[in-house]
Order: C-alpha cells, then sequence, then structure tokens
C-alpha cells in the first residue's frame, strides 16, 4: 500500500504498523518514535497505518509524547496499586498538563503520602517487565464480565452499551481508555508521585469520594529533577502563604471565597489599577460603570436567567426578582443603547472594572485563584464588521504592553465555528480570517481549537506562562453578535440604514483578584517597584542620632509619590535589615554619620548584598525610573 511520509509517497507493506514504519524509513530514530500522527490524531505504534495518508512521528520530548508518557505512567501506577491493595477500584486515569492522576476506591484503607515509596518500588518493578500497552475493542457484554467488580465502570458501560468499547492492557492491569499510550512499561523510568487528594466520582458531590493519586513522569532524569524543582519554589511562592506573611488578603469563615485585602494589598491592588486606567487611556478607551445588582428582566433579556441562573445571587426587591451581576456584559449593553451611534462613532471601546460575583462550590475554592466576588477588567467594543482585524491588533498591542511589564509570555490559540453555532457560516468565516489575520500582521503565531469557539463568536485566547512554567488563562478576545442581537443594537451607517455592530468582549488581566495571585507567585511576593506596597525601607543607624534626617528623606519622596517606610525601631541594624528583605521591599536605605553630614543614602536593592553611596537626589531619580518604566528594581 502507499503513504505519505516526509511529504513522499512511498510504498509499504499491508497492514504495516508504526513500527514496520520506523525500521524501514527511521532506522537511526526508531527508539525515539512512541506513537504517529494522522490529521492531527496520534496513534499507537502498533495500529495499521491507515493507507493514502500522510504520516508524522511523535518522538520521545514533544509535547504530545510527555501527554502519552503520562497517560501510560497512570496506567503503571494503577497496575501497582493492584498488586499491593487487591480489590481496589479504579475510576479515571487521564494525563494533565504536567503529570497524570488516578481516582480509586480503596475500601477501608487510607492511602497518604507515606505510601508513596512503596507504591513507586512496585510501579519500577512492573515497568521492567516491559510489558506492552495493547489495545482492544469490546463490546458492553464483555465490558460487564471484565469489570464485573467494579460499579464505576458498570456506571459507564451502561451509558454506552450500544457501543464498541477501547481497553487498555498492560501486565495484568485492564482499564478503559481511548489511549493513545506509548509501546511498553520498559520506556518509563523517570517518574514521582506527588500528593493524594479526594475526588467525587465524577466530580458530583453526591457520589462517593475517592482517593485521588497525583503523579508526573519525565523522558529524562534531569527534566525530572528540574521540574521537582519547579515544584518545590512553587510551594515557597504560594500566594496564600505570601498573602499573609506579607499582609496582602485574607479570608475568613464569614464569607468563604469573598476575599478581604488588606492595607498593602490595597495598595498594590490600587497601583495596578491606576497602571491599568493610564494604559486604557492611552489606548483610546471610555470608562464607565454598571450597577452591581440589576433586574430579572435584563438577565432574562440576556440569556443569563436561563442558562447561568444556578451560579448567580438573587434577591426581591419590591417583590421583584433581582441579581447581583455574574458578568458586566448586559449593563454594557444598556450603556451603548442609552444613544444612537452612527457608524463614524465605531469603535466604540467601553471599559468597566466590575465587580461581579458568582456562585462556586465550596471544594473549587482556593485562595484569590478561585473566588466567588471578584473585579474584571472588562471591556466591550462595537466595531463594524470591516473593523474587526484592525481593532484586535490594537488590543494584542496593549496585550503585548501588559504582559511584557509582568514578565509572562503567552501563546495564542483561535476557537473556532462550533455545531452549535448562531449566525452564518459566511459570518463565522470573515470572522475566524480576520482574527488569524490580526494575528499574523501583528507578528504573532496561533494555533487552532477547532469546533471549540462559543455559540455566538470565534474568540483568541491568550494563555500566560510565568517563571515557573505554569499556564493561565487570562486574556481572551470574543467576537458576539448574539448579545448586539438580543438588545437590538445598531448604528446608522453612511447610507443612514440601521446595522447591527460586532462586539468584541475582552479582558486582560480577567479577574484582578485571580491575576494578583499569579503575579504574586510568579514574583515570589517581590512586586516591581510601582507595585510593592513599600518601595523604600529607611534603616537609621541609631535613631535618636540619624532619625531626623531619616524623616526628613522620606517625606520628601512622600510628597514625590514614592512609598516609604522608616524603621527606627529599638533594634540591631542586622535585624531590621533581614526584616527589610523578608518584606521583600524593593530599596532599602542605611542612614549613618556619613549620609546625614553628605546628604547622601546608602542602598542596597532586593536580593542583592551590594550596598552603594549616592547622593540622595541621585537616588530618587533612580527609584522614580524603576517606577516610571515599570521595572523590577
Amino acid at each position: 500500500m502507499k503513504i505519505i511520509y516526509e511529504g513522499k509517497e512511498i510504498e509499504i507493506k499491508d497492514e504495516a504498523n508504526g513500527f514496520d514504519l520506523a525500521k524501514e524509513f527511521d532506522a537511526e530514530n526508531k527508539n525515539e518514535d512512541v506513537g504517529y500522527l494522522v490529521d492531527e490524531k496520534i496513534y499507537d505504534m502498533r495500529m495499521a497505518l491507515p493507507e493514502g495518508k500522510e504520516i508524522k512521528f511523535i518522538k520521545k520530548g514533544s509535547k504530545e509524547a510527555f501527554e502519552m508518557l503520562n497517560h501510560s505512567t497512570s496506567h503503571l501506577m494503577a497496575q501497582a496499586l493492584t498488586h499491593l491493595y487487591p480489590g481496589c477500584k479504579f475510576g479515571y486515569g487521564p494525563a494533565i498538563e504536567e503529570g497524570y492522576y488516578y481516582d480509586v476506591d480503596f475500601g477501608d484503607a487510607k492511602i497518604t503520602e507515606e505510601d508513596f515509596a512503596k507504591i513507586e518500588a512496585e510501579m519500577k518493578k512492573c515497568a521492567k517487565e516491559n510489558n506492552p500497552y495493547i489495545r482492544k475493542d469490546i463490546t458492553a457484554d464483555e465490558a460487564r464480565v471484565a469489570f464485573k467488580n467494579n460499579e464505576y465502570k458498570q456506571e459507564l458501560i451502561d451509558e454506552h452499551q450500544d457501543e464498541m468499547l477501547t481497553t487498555y492492557q498492560n501486565g495484568d492491569f485492564l482499564d478503559f481508555c481511548k489511549g493513545p499510550h506509548i509501546p511498553s512499561t520498559g520506556l518509563i523510568k523517570h517518574f514521582k508521585l506527588l500528593s493524594v487528594a479526594g475526588a467525587y466520582w465524577r466530580g458530583d458531590s453526591n457520589n462517593k469520594q475517592l482517593t485521588r493519586i497525583y503523579g508526573t513522569s519525565w523522558w529524562s532524569e534531569e527534566d525530572l529533577k528540574e521540574h521537582l524543582e519547579i515544584l518545590e519554589k512553587r510551594k515557597a511562592n504560594d500566594h496564600r502563604r505570601l498573602g499573609r506573611e506579607l499582609g496582602l488578603f485574607m479570608i475568613t469563615d464569614y464569607g468563604p471565597g469573598f476575599p478581604f485585602f488588606l492595607p498593602n494589598g490595597m495598595i498594590l491592588k490600587n497601583a495596578l489599577m491606576d497602571y491599568w486606567k493610564k494604559l486604557h487611556i492611552k489606548y483610546g478607551y471610555k470608562f464607565i460603570e454598571t450597577p452591581t445588582m440589576l433586574s430579572r428582566e435584563l438577565w432574562e433579556k440576556s440569556g443569563h436567567w436561563a442558562h447561568y441562573k444556578e451560579n448567580m445571587y438573587t434577591t426581591k426587591i419590591d417583590e421583584k426578582d433581582f441579581a447581583i451581576k455574574p458578568m458586566n456584559c448586559p449593563g454594557a449593553m444598556l450603556v451603548y443603547n442609552s444613544e444612537i451611534h452612527s457608524y463614524k462613532d465605531l469603535p466604540l471601546r467601553l471599559a468597566e472594572t466590575g465587580h461581579v460575583h458568582r456562585h462556586e462550590a465550596s471544594g473549587a475554592l482556593n485562595g484569590l485563584f478561585r473566588v466567588r466576588a471578584f473585579t474584571q477588567d472588562d471591556s466591550h467594543i462595537f466595531v463594524r464588521q470591516d473593523q474587526i482585524e484592525s481593532e484586535v491588533k490594537n488590543i494584542m498591542k496593549l496585550f503585548d504592553e501588559v504582559y511584557s511589564v509582568f514578565g509572562l509570555s503567552y501563546k495564542i490559540v483561535l476557537s473556532t465555528m462550533p455545531d452549535d453555532h448562531i449566525g452564518s457560516e459566511e459570518f463565522w468565516k470573515k470572522s475566524e480570517e480576520a482574527l488569524a489575520a490580526a494575528c499574523e500582521s501583528s507578528g504573532h503565531e496561533y494555533s487552532i481549537n477547532p469546533k471549540d469557539g462559543a455559540f455566538y463568536g470565534p474568540k483568541l485566547d491568550f494563555k500566560l506562562k510565568d517563571c515557573m512554567g505554569r499556564t493561565w488563562q487570562c486574556g481572551t478576545i470574543q467576537l458576539d453578535v448574539n448579545l448586539p442581537h438580543r438588545f437590538n443594537c445598531y448604528y446608522i451607517d453612511q447610507n443612514g440604514e440601521k446595522v447591527m455592530p460586532v462586539m468584541l468582549h475582552r479582558v486582560v488581566f480577567g479577574s484582578i483578584e485571580r491575576f494578583i495571585g499569579i503575579i504574586t507567585e510568579n514574583f515570589g511576593g517581590a512586586f516591581p517597584t510601582f507595585l510593592a506596597p513599600v518601595q523604600v525601607n529607611i534603616l537609621p543607624v541609631n535613631g535618636e542620632v540619624h532619625g531626623e534626617y531619616a524623616k526628613k528623606i522620606a517625606d520628601i519622596m512622600g510628597e514625590e509619590g514614592i512609598r516609604c517606610n522608616v524603621d527606627a525601631e529599638n533594634e540591631k541594624l542586622g535585624y531590621r535589615l533581614r526584616q527589610s528583605i523578608v518584606k521583600k521591599i524593593p530599596f532599602t536605605l542605611v542612614i549613618g554619620d556619613k549620609e546625614v553630614e553628605n546628604n547622601q543614602v546608602t542602598y542596597r536593592v532586593y536580593g542583592q548584598e551590594k550596598q552603594v553611596t549616592v547622593s540622595f537626589e541621585e537616588f530618587k531619580k533612580m527609584v522614580h525610573h524603576s517606577i516610571e518604566t515599570y521595572a523590577r528594581y
């Protein structure tokens, strides 16, 4: 039969699989091949090659191979668990972004991290057996026999009783799985179990709670070691711990999911919002504020009452239903409709930092990352169809400016028309082309997530990457023709006709609270000078002798907008220096006789040992420059 490999049509024996292709045409690198790709779908090496298709190998070190390795390691762990805990029952065991997990019912046994060493030892033993991962399709009746003692699998079988079900087996372990998997367990050498948690079966709190064991697996010992070091850094940079230590925020049992910002946290939040406002003025936005609570009629018109009511907080006023807003969009529609617009008025950029409330399950709450009340930096931009590409480019320029300040790189994902879309396919085609063209003409690469757009329009998602390798979803540009249609929005075109605008939903930070959590961990609490609650900490060597000069320069800097603190406590200088480091203050000044006599300061930058003596004026200029350029220090 014929297939296409490396751009050429080649002849290969009928029923050839990935191993056959690698042996004949990739012999030197065949040990690097763990799967193959056809039409963006990954297949096991043992699966027969499809005739006439283009084949690409999945090689160790690729993102796809990493996912396959971790998925296969989850099955290896499950095999080891069946040996150590006979009778345990398995739920799901997928690969995740940086590893894998398996949900397991251990009966009366309680698994803790102290058990990980023996589980890992058994996994290594199973890996050395070099068992192949064997795929097999079976009927529902066959599956009921194979999983007769597992009620979780029986539930899944009942839901798919008219379908062929796919299983994989490695050694004496069998489970439902669509794959793909690496060739054999012998390739799994560098792994680590990480944590254990509770997880309800299928995520439903009405179901039994299973034990979820997390792990990670890598192709080399060096990569595993580097990842474990990053995990330790993440623990040290946990925003919940830093939030307490630096006096940024707190959450109490009186309001789970409703964060309190403390004085230092408010300074940080206000500085972040000042930056946001200044930037949006530069990019031509107009600011609005819409009410926190609006009537049921509005939410019915927007569609939220029918589709989102269970996540909304509601009440009655004068016997009418009202809801606290979970989103700012409907209010922005009313603002747009408050006056008539000409085609010359567009694009109209309306920006709002709206405080929204959404009911989240208590088990999902996590510091500032998942809360029930947060500030969304929304913008709703009304454009003509012919303005989409240029406006998206303008937004992306703003995004570039913001994310570079915080040291966050990103990748863009374009989500395209789903099956249940509204609007014509012509509109979708033009809109998707406009988003893609905006990326390309502004020099940004993007990947496509097919059929994952919202039902009302395609979108660009910006996947941010922090200094510890984690990916965050923050920025989004979403096209919407649904709400403009629901609210009968229009502008008057050059012919005097009413035309419906396209609306762009756009967030940069997403949630201000969540973004503060992200940058707290990204900077390890050592914020850039413009965000630091205290920018300069002044330490007089002797409070009685040098305190007056310390206060004088603090007052001068304070008048110029520099946030200063004078620490003249009756403690040794070394102790106060260490405290300044603990508080992660960008600049620490030491004031002694020489500094007072010569109108100088001796400063130390956070994270550096070197102390430098300069004139007070020179130091002020340096701090102002650090603030104005949004520099780290």
